[in-house]
Parts: structure tokens; C-alpha cells; sequence
């Protein structure tokens, strides 16, 4: 999901694509992409109504009932909120594609951590402190297990999560890394990013056979594919499509919309939140449209600037919305007696101005400052005229 919104401003120029590799050496559309912007909020909204009123558990707690007796008919929509993450890796996909174009792989590592570890130590501290206050909404972590979080790596690590949504974290890290060490450290070329696409996809189905746990976790087959089609969504806005390029999108769409369905979708399950199949199909295909419509240029009227503010929220409202907003609905609703939908609409609102905040006192001033730290923390080169002492 933390795709970054920097990285939306302007589409570089192509670089000349090797010998044969490219359909097309067209100019890239060049301005800030602003639906793209869009499209992520949409997506953070979509898993942010899906916390809120499309599932049980600790939702249920806050609302002292089921959401589906709270909002007897949007509950029933809310449970596909949960798909707004594929839709996040779709467009990471596109914009971690259109980013790194012309950067070496220090470049791509220094933007990656500047982007993502600012807003998210703050929501780290954030959350413990509402875990310190109302136990009841989140559940404290020990010290040990809050210092593992601030590394994003307490998933493998096997420390719980002090951010529920922080899993999705992992997954785009692992997306990252895979990226910088098969086409970022060679050099971005569109023949390297569509071997990637092919070598991918196909690991990833092999990786469904073979029940390792260990190839699984690196090769991420139930999420591959909105990745690789993002990918490919990006080399047509750049070069324009052909049958290549069309045809890894809808493999990849193919494949997605298989592995969201066997990942939601539950035969002759009961219950409050039943999902259809068909259903699942429709939000994964209209995902791939919506940024098939972006890389095709089909959205350029949508130059609307309070869009880029959209997008720069995205990330630090997707941190903090989960945990929070159940804290803002337990005290509003249940302490206060304010009725459901006020309720919703405060803590939607509530979490979009806490995401302003953090990116405007977090993001905005450490953001870059952390960017220059690391770039100026390379290791110095050896001066010409040294020489080893001798022995």
C-alpha cells in the first residue's frame, strides 16, 4: 500500500530501450498522475470500511454488536472492503515500476526507507500509547516486542503486531526487495521488467505446488500477480501496449482474481460476512480497469490538485486507521451514545485529519532529512595514494 506519492509527481522521460526489447519508444505522458492518487485513497477507504463495518471481532467490541445488525445493508458491502489491498499492490506495482526508472539501486533503497519508516514509527507510538489507555480496543506488546516492530520485520521475526495492517507492509518489503535485486540493481530496461513479469509469474504458480513454506513466503504466489500486472500496466502507460504487455496484464488478472476468490470466499459458509465469488470477481477485475484506465491516459482530466493531497494522506491514514478509529467508535458510540453512522463518519474524519498531521509534521519535514542522512552515510571511497602498511 505505501507506494510513494513523491513518486507520482513526474513520470520520467523513457530511457531508449534496447535493441528490440520495446514495441514502442513513444514519450512517456509526463505530469503528476492524480488519479492515481485517487485510486489509492479509494483503496485505503475501501479497507478502512472493512474494519469498520465489514467484519467481527474486536470491530464488534467497539460497536458493542455486530456490525451487521449496525449497518444491516453496508456491512454487506464492507466485506469487500478487504480486497482494497490487492487493488494497493496493483497500483504499487505501477508506481514502484514508474519510480525507480533511472535510479540506482542506493536511490531506490533511500526513497523506500524515507517513505515508509517516518509515518510509521510515529503510528508505532501512537497506538501503544491508545493500548496503554483502553487495553479493551488494543491489546499492549511488551518492550521487547514494540523495539521488533520498529524494525517492520516482526512478522518473520515472530513478534506480534503492534499495527494490524502492518502485514501488508511485509508483503510490499518483500516486493521491494525482489524488485531491487532482479531489475533496480541491473538497471531498470523494459525487457528486464518484462522477465521479471514472466519469471514471476511463473515461480509463483510452480510455488503453489510445492507446499514450501520457505519459497512461499519469497515468491508471495497469492499476491504476485496484482504486482506483475501493475508492472505491466506501467510499461504500457510508458511505451504503449501490444499483445506482450496486454497479455501479462490479463494473465495476471487471471490469476489474482483466482487466488483473491480461494483466499475470501468460503463454500456453504454462514454467518454475518458471507462473500460471492462473483462478487470478488467484479472488485478484482475492476481494479486491474482502474488503473488500465491511468496507464492508458484515459483519466488525464482528472488534474484535480486536491487529488495529490489525497494521495499524500493515503499511507499515514492506512497506519493509523484500524486500531484508532475502533478507540474513536468505543468512546463516541458506547461512551458518548452517539448514534452509528455520526459515529462512522467522525472516526473516517477524524483518522483523514490525524493522517494530515502526520504528514505534514512527520512526512514532510523528516522525510527528505532522512533521505539526506542516508545518502550522505556512504561508506567513503579509499583515497588513491593509500596503501596497506607493510608487514
Amino acid at each position: 500500500m505505501p507506494a510513494s506519492s513523491s513518486s507520482l509527481a513526474a513520470v520520467p522521460a523513457p530511457a531508449v530501450p534496447e535493441a528490440g526489447s520495446a514495441p514502442s519508444t513513444r514519450t512517456a505522458r509526463r505530469g503528476r498522475l492524480h488519479a492515481l492518487d485517487g485510486l489509492r485513497l479509494v483503496a485505503a477507504l475501501m479497507v478502512c470500511l472493512y474494519h469498520y463495518a465489514g467484519r467481527g471481532g474486536t470491530v464488534s467490541a467497539s460497536w458493542h454488536q455486530s456490525p451487521s445488525r449496525v449497518f444491516p445493508t453496508l456491512s454487506q458491502v464492507a466485506t469487500y472492503g478487504c480486497l482494497g489491498v490487492q487493488f494497493f499492490f496493483v497500483i504499487s506495482g505501477f508506481v514502484i515500476c514508474m519510480s525507480s526508472w533511472g535510479r540506482s539501486l542506493g536511490d531506490f533503497f533511500r526513497s523506500r526507507v524515507a517513505r515508509l519508516y517516518p509515518a510509521y514509527w510515529v503510528a508505532l507510538v501512537l497506538v501503544t500509547g491508545a493500548a496503554l489507555v483502553l487495553p479493551a480496543v488494543v491489546h499492549a506488546v511488551r518492550p521487547d516486542e514494540f523495539l521488533v516492530n520498529l524494525t517492520m520485520l516482526q512478522q518473520p521475526m515472530g513478534a506480534p503486531r503492534v499495527l494490524g495492517v502492518c502485514w501488508t507492509l511485509w508483503v510490499e518489503v518483500r516486493f521491494y526487495a525482489l524488485f531491487a535485486l532482479f531489475v533496480v540493481l541491473p538497471g531498470v530496461t523494459y525487457r528486464r521488467v518484462v522477465l521479471f513479469a514472466g519469471v514471476w509469474t511463473l515461480t509463483a504458480v510452480v510455488c503453489r505446488t510445492s507446499g514450501n513454506e520457505l519459497t512461499d513466503q519469497l515468491v508471495m504466489p497469492e499476491y504476485a500477480p496484482f504486482f506483475v500486472g501493475g508492472l505491466a500496466l506501467y510499461l504500457i502507460h510508458r511505451f504503449g501496449g501490444d499483445l506482450l504487455l496486454w497479455g501479462i496484464v490479463a494473465v495476471s488478472w487471471l490469476l489474482g482474481q483466482e487466488t483473491a476468490t480461494q483466499a475470501l470466499w468460503h463454500p456453504g459458509a454462514h454467518g454475518d460476512f458471507v462473500r460471492s465469488p462473483l462478487v470478488i470477481l467484479l472488485v478484482v477485475t475492476l481494479a486491474f480497469a482502474a488503473v488500465a484506465a491511468v496507464a492508458l491516459g484515459w483519466t488525464g482530466r482528472a488534474n484535480w490538485p486536491w487529488l495529490a493531497t489525497a494521495g499524500a494522506l493515503t499511507y499515514p491514514f492506512y497506519l493509523v486507521h484500524e486500531h484508532l478509529g475502533w478507540f474513536v467508535i468505543r468512546v463516541l458510540h458506547r461512551g458518548l451514545g452517539l448514534p452509528a453512522y455520526p459515529t462512522l463518519a467522525a472516526a473516517v474524519l477524524g483518522m483523514l485529519g490525524l493522517a494530515w498531521l502526520m504528514h505534514r509534521f512527520v512526512e514532510k519535514p523528516f522525510g527528505p532529512r532522512l533521505k539526506k542522512a542516508l545518502k550522505k552515510s556512504r561508506t567513503p571511497a579509499v583515497p588513491a595514494s593509500f596503501t596497506l602498511p607493510k608487514r
